[in-house]
């Protein structure tokens, strides 16, 4: 079984190839062997955008700038594509798996795409603009591509389906409620991606009461309870919650009442300021990035970072509320895994939840960052989306006749 999944963020798009035997239904699993990976990044932010591809060895197979229409999700899509077909082993994939982010009241859980399915995922792009669309421009030249190969629709939603209704509620009539407005929750790819390499390394503690903060140009922090979600910051869309890189985060819906009735502001003026003027990038007016946030002497770039900073240790202490206590933080995504420096500002201020931060000790894949006689461990790991769609795809194929 040859496996390639897509994932389609606000300014990339991850891939990767994965081979395995094909599994029986009912058989026990066997692990996906990852061939290749790499990613497409600085797509439609004004960056330099780059396509980059590493074999599981780490070796640079590609690394190519994407100039002109390639710079877009869709052109570095194709660009990807043209990449593959050039290669010495090019044999044709059993099935694709895609990364969605919004699965509505419909989906949850991984399922074939088919032309109803795609018509009803197309309806959400509303709900998730800075990514449903990509998400969808890929599931749409996969099929174009590879004609008759399965495509496999994976949710981030998903992984929240179970929460408790209470968290699950706004304060709105149960009639909107029933018509799906609701608290969904995001990055739920990455949050099964963070139980499954938790409990590898650390059962007992990954199956107490963990906060996963999954910090990126867009960022959420996760409640979650013997491996399951139980609060996320997110909401109906990847709009709420933490401030991001160019979302504004948390925000009292009487403000887009205000632009909308005293500034004169359309719908789509008001979507393009909280979705793409906002976060980190409005705050600063310099730049979305945290790595050029960090490195600037700007007065500006530094209140960003230090509202950024604030609104995670807030949430953060939410989180901890939702689940009665906390045992563990763990960080990931872009910012999580490599802003060694903010990671230790955000543990610094949680010493009231009983974090005492040690010398960082690598194990294995993972990072450990508290003391041994800290109350409420501290981890890094690295989120591997690409598994989790693999694995999901594998498994809807696994059990599709035919």
């Amino acid at each position: 079984m040859r496996l390639l999944t897509l994932n389609a963020g606000s300014s990339s798009i991850k891939f990767a190839l994965f081979e395995g035997v094909a599994q029986a239904l009912g058989a026990p699993a066997t692990p996906l062997r990852m061939v290749w990976a790499g990613q497409a990044d600085g797509l439609g932010a004004g960056l330099q955008a780059q396509l980059q591809v590493r074999d599981s060895h780490g070796t640079t197979l590609t690394d190519a700038a994407l100039a002109g229409k390639d710079g877009t999700h869709t052109g570095a899509m194709q660009a990807l594509l043209r990449w593959q077909d050039d290669q010495a082993d090019n044999t044709a994939f059993d099935a694709i798996g895609h990364r969605i982010v919004h699965g509505g009241t419909l989906f949850r859980a991984p399922v074939c795409i088919d032309a109803q399915v795609l018509a009803q995922l197309t309806r959400l792009e509303p709900l998730a603009p800075l990514h449903q669309p990509h998400n969808l421009a890929g599931v749409r030249a996969a099929m174009q591509a590879f004609a008759g190969v399965a495509q496999v629709a994976c949710f981030d939603t998903a992984f929240h389906v179970g929460q408790p209704a209470v968290n699950q509620r706004f304060a709105l009539p149960q009639a909107l409620h029933d018509q799906g407005v609701r608290r969904y929750g995001f990055h739920g790819l990455s949050y099964e991606s963070i139980v499954a390499q938790f409990a590898a390394v650390d059962a007992r503690l990954a199956s107490g009461r963990v906060v996963v903060a999954h910090l990126g140009n867009g960022a959420s922090l996760c409640a979650i309870k013997a491996g399951r979600s139980v609060a996320t910051t997110m909401s109906f869309s990847p709009l709420d919650g933490l401030t991001m890189g160019t979302r504004c985060g948390q925000l009292d819906a009487a403000v887009v009442l205000h632009l909308l009735r005293e500034k004169g502001m359309d719908i789509d003026q008001v979507t393009e300021l909280l979705y793409r003027q906002s976060g980190l990038l409005g705050l600063s007016g310099l730049s979305s990035d945290m790595r050029e946030l960090e490195a600037s002497a700007l007065p500006a770039a530094q209140a960003a970072i230090d509202h950024f900073v604030e609104q995670v240790v807030q949430q953060l202490g939410r989180m901890a509320a939702a689940l009665r206590g906390i045992d563990a933080i763990v960080f990931t995504g872009g910012i999580g895994e490599n802003a060694a420096t903010l990671r230790q500002r955000i543990l610094a201020q949680c010493a009231w939840l009983g974090v005492e931060t040690g010398d960082p000790c690598k194990i294995g894949t993972a990072v450990h960052l508290s003391s041994t006689a800290s109350h409420v461990a501290a981890w890094v790991f690295k989120t591997d989306e690409e598994a989790v769609i693999a694995r999901q795809t594998a498994t809807v194929v696994s059990q599709t006749p035919g």
